[in-house]
């Protein structure tokens, strides 16, 4: 009897853990970059890929970028917050060669309480804890986009941006890549035909432009 109770509190434990798992965001798309590199593990010496949808929305972008070899580890709707906690699964198994941020955009997004102090912290958090463990990996962080639909947290975006441009430079393997100036007319207003109807993801337009801006800064 006193068996049979021990199996049931165990098998209730184990639920409640894999129940409380599965609420923590994102939980279940990690799992299925986890279950890939069960099957087939990454090869080492790739461009790793990390951060929220516009990456993750980028499906063709090893057909951007023929001359390189990326493993995109990137997950939708992701804020640093999210890569600091799932850095064991997503960041920290891998060789990369170079690693690219693209994240920032969604911890504004979230609330109207953050504010660029708190990102920066946010930020700052990662970059050490990925320098922690990659010490000597090019790294390069892609700024954050002037989604149209989130026109009233580009103030806070810019500010952002240029904040994070000027800590990487005292890392001299580390780099900015702006892509929000290039995404803008001649007028200052964003462009108009290189987002998807949401005008939040961007259309093959849109990744034409980063493109030019990422070739020039990725590791061959």
């Amino acid at each position: 009897m006193k068996r049979t109770i021990s199996i049931l509190v165990i098998a209730f434990l184990c639920t409640s853990v894999i129940r409380s798992q599965g609420n923590i965001p994102f939980w279940k798309e990690v799992q299925v970059f986890k279950q890939k590199d069960s099957v087939q593990f990454p090869a080492a010496n790739q461009v790793l890929l990390i951060g929220s949808s516009s990456f993750t929305m980028w499906k063709d972008v090893q057909e951007y970028f023929p001359k390189h070899q990326l493993l995109n580890r990137a997950f939708g709707g992701s804020t640093l917050v999210d890569l600091i906690r799932f850095r064991y699964d997503v960041i920290y198994p891998y060789q990369p060669k170079q690693i690219v941020i693209y994240c920032g955009e969604n911890d504004f997004a979230a609330s109207d309480t953050v504010t660029v102090e708190i990102v920066m912290q946010r930020f700052k958090t990662l970059y050490n804890l990925i320098r922690a463990k990659y010490a000597g990996v090019p790294l390069l962080y892609v700024s954050m986009k002037p989604s149209p639909s989130r026109v009233h947290l580009l103030p806070k975006y810019r500010e952002a941006n240029q904040q994070i441009e000027r800590f990487l430079k005292a890392d001299r393997k580390a780099a900015f890549a702006d892509v929000y100036q290039p995404m803008l007319k001649t007028d200052g207003t964003v462009m108009d035909d290189i987002f998807k109807e949401d005008n939040l993801h961007m259309n093959a337009k849109g990744y034409a432009i980063w493109k030019k801006v990422l070739e020039k800064l990725l590791m061959k």
